[in-house]
């Protein structure tokens, strides 16, 4: 009997990284974020994401944010660390060193830029696997990396790694996620890596969501798929067109400047980035702020 179960289920958030005026990393403004997301009923976290500009983040900087996110946590959710790259030696060699002792799992990019084969991909995650014991969540976002991983590509790594146990599908394509879901083994599930897609994702057997828009609102976002999830598709659908179009506004203009943005009219954070992002436009802000008034009334 296949054991494997997968525990990063529901509503995971892709956190951003604080920064200050002075483009330092705000570890206060980062807590406070975990507060908020955790508060608002959010059931894992994810440190280190795209999201998170961990491509510009010092290798002491990464080992601090993680730390004070699981310190953040305090375990009251698991914390997924974002462990990826183009160098298959590279990203075992880092697996192999050991994450930090609150990590309960791996977010792990199919390799970007090297635009490898089905083949490659394929043995790029089992050469992954061999580094780490902890459960693995594979990434598929072909708009950052430049190629797609197949969902038969996708389907056979699950079905021979046991300890994949899930795939953030951000391929936008939604009989792609479907073959997956469809031919997946007991215990490896389909997370969402579009928050727009999530409901019908979840309507079709997809189990979540890792979210970008879900730190602004998570009350509302977490609630939405938590309904989707046990077939109160009316409730989720009240909770999908409140988020719709302000999720549509985050990424406007690029991520994550849309939700830094955003979190800093809730009083959350500074909206700082590094280069080579660069704060939304003078428009987008105020179409954001005026989304965030209204979201708040939401979440009362």
């Amino acid at each position: 009997m296949n054991a494997r179960v997968n525990p990063f289920r529901g509503t995971g958030i892709a956190l951003v990284t604080p920064f200050n005026a002075q483009h330092e990393v705000d570890y206060a403004a980062l807590a406070k974020l975990v507060h908020h997301c955790i508060a608002g009923g959010v059931e894992f976290l994810v440190a280190l994401g795209t999201t998170a500009e961990t491509a510009t983040l010092t290798a002491d900087e990464k080992h601090r944010v993680v730390a004070a996110i699981c310190e953040a946590a305090a375990g009251r959710v698991p914390v997924v660390q974002g462990v990826g790259g183009n160098d298959s030696a590279k990203v075992a060699a880092e697996l192999k060193a050991g994450l930090h002792e609150g990590i309960s799992g791996v977010l792990s990019v199919s390799p970007y830029y090297n635009k490898p084969t089905q083949e490659g991909i394929y043995r790029h995650f089992v050469h992954l696997a061999g580094a780490t014991d902890l459960p693995i969540i594979l990434y598929n976002v072909p708009g950052r990396t430049g190629s797609n991983m197949a969902a038969e590509t996708t389907l056979r790594i699950a079905h021979e790694v046991p300890h994949a146990v899930a795939i953030k599908e951000a391929s936008g394509n939604l009989e792609q996620a479907m073959t997956i879901i469809h031919g997946a083994p007991q215990g490896f599930d389909v997370l969402s890596g579009d928050d727009n897609l999530t409901l019908p994702l979840v309507a079709s057997g997809a189990h979540g969501v890792i979210s970008v828009s879900g730190q602004a609102f998570p009350k509302t976002f977490s609630q939405m798929v938590r309904d989707a999830r046990v077939g109160h598709m009316e409730a989720a659908r009240v909770g999908h067109y409140a988020m719709l179009r302000f999720t549509q506004q985050l990424f406007a203009e690029g991520n994550p400047g849309g939700i830094k943005s955003a979190l800093a009219h809730l009083g959350i954070i500074h909206p700082a980035l590094r280069l080579p992002l660069w704060p939304v436009s003078p428009q987008l802000e105020a179409a954001l702020a005026q989304s965030v008034r209204e979201l708040q009334q939401h979440e009362l």
